[in-house]
């Protein structure tokens, strides 16, 4: 049970099942939950539930003041909508730490990764051969081809790329976007060296997964996760660390240069326009509305993205790096997760939840390293604000509750 939870949990941002169901696959993660806690009703610890009611509470108001102060009309049920993800996220959070087995939420999230991990592969190596036979499956904000529910696949014909004359697709996984499966992969790297086993066998495969999505965040996360891992092992043996180093390092950098100059001059210069478009206009959208935002109903968020233009002169300080920036104006949600919650909640708001995900207590070996690349992983795919990542952000805010909470008790 606790693997399907965490299964569920991981899909419930960013899969595809989400994707397609999200309101039934919702509710079926939620009865897993509330189940396995009733049927482990007698280990409950009061403590940890008070707290997790109080964050609860905590989270939701803020979401809740959001709702009545914007300056812009907001839709009830998106909010709604956001109140149960807290409540769904603070719910599994509960019921793994009410476990209290040391590393049972890391060991279940390793499996599922895994599990992951040797999915994709086996995918993208499949689409070769069964790329005539896929049929295309569609919901109000997505499609996707499938080959019966077993594999998808973007039916964009920028996802399609040629390898020695071979056509392949872009390496989604099971995930709506090939940017979120290289986060994933990411997060297995991170933990196969820093909580397991440090199995190169796997470390090889994760890397093979992460080049497969032909990502440009996912590339420079792997390679600075390639030399802090080679460096933390320079101490055994520097001089085969240093020539692993250069062996490893030289192809990836070539792919990584050929990436980069593919999005900013090349085929695929209009993702790499959308990325730069929404790390600047949310930004001065909140330098507008800093203290409250303007909401994050996401139909509402578009609206006024659609007739806001950036005032300030900002192509002149990009073109000094050789960088211009094209796009005026869109009416599609942001990429930038961080930067959608700036301009949604102010910078007041926007700045807790950011300290929260830095000083979150799930992941406690080399926080700062963590925090590099999921905040990187943020700023490029639309994740903060959904389950896995919010965990994050709601742990930091049970530690912070929890502390005052035994500080009053220590006071009395």
């Amino acid at each position: 049970m606790n693997f399907l939870i965490m299964l569920m949990f991981v899909f419930s941002t960013g899969g595809l099942l989400f994707v397609f169901n999200r309101n039934n696959s919702f509710l079926v993660l939620a009865v897993m939950v509330l189940c396995s806690i009733f049927f482990n009703r007698h280990s409950i610890k009061k403590s940890k539930l008070k707290v997790s009611f109080l964050t609860f509470l905590f989270v939701s108001s803020l979401f809740v003041l959001n709702f009545l102060v914007v300056p812009t009309e907001q839709s009830l049920i998106k909010y709604s909508f956001f109140v149960i993800t807290i409540f769904t996220t603070i719910l599994t959070l509960f019921y793994f730490k009410n476990q209290q087995k040391e590393l049972l939420f890391l060991t279940n999230l390793y499996k599922v990764l895994k599990l992951i991990l040797y999915h994709s592969l086996i995918s993208f190596i499949a689409y070769y051969f069964i790329k005539d036979q896929l049929f295309l499956i569609t919901s109000k904000y997505h499609e996707s081809l499938t080959f019966h529910y077993l594999f998808y696949y973007s039916p964009d014909e920028g996802s399609i790329f040629n390898l020695f004359g071979i056509e392949f697709c872009r390496n989604a996984g099971i995930f709506w976007e090939a940017g979120i499966l290289q986060v994933y992969l990411q997060i297995l790297f991170f933990l196969e060296i820093n909580y397991f086993n440090k199995d190169k066998k796997l470390l090889a495969l994760t890397l093979l997964g992460v080049l497969t999505t032909y990502s440009t965040t996912g590339l420079a996360l792997i390679i600075l996760q390639i030399i802090y891992f080679l460096v933390k092992e320079a101490k055994n043996n520097i001089v085969i660390t240093s020539l692993v180093l250069v062996s490893l390092l030289f192809p990836l950098n070539s792919l990584f240069t050929a990436n980069i100059k593919d999005k900013v001059t090349g085929q695929f210069e209009s993702s790499f326009q959308k990325r730069l478009f929404d790390l600047t206009q949310p930004f001065f959208i909140a330098l507008e509305y800093p203290l409250t935002g303007i909401g994050l109903d996401l139909d509402r968020f578009n609206e006024m993205r659609e007739r806001f233009y950036i005032s300030s002169d900002l192509n002149p300080s990009l073109n000094r790096f050789g960088i211009e920036q094209k796009v005026e104006t869109t009416s599609k949600g942001s990429t930038n997760s961080v930067m959608y919650l700036l301009a949604g909640m102010g910078f007041p708001t926007a700045a807790l939840f950011i300290w929260m995900f830095f000083k979150q207590q799930i992941i406690t070996k080399h926080r700062i390293f963590w925090f590099i690349i999921t905040f990187v992983s943020v700023m490029s795919s639309p994740l903060l604000l959904r389950p896995f990542f919010l965990m994050f952000i709601i742990s930091g805010f049970m530690n912070f509750l929890n502390k005052i909470i035994v500080h009053k008790q220590q006071l009395v």
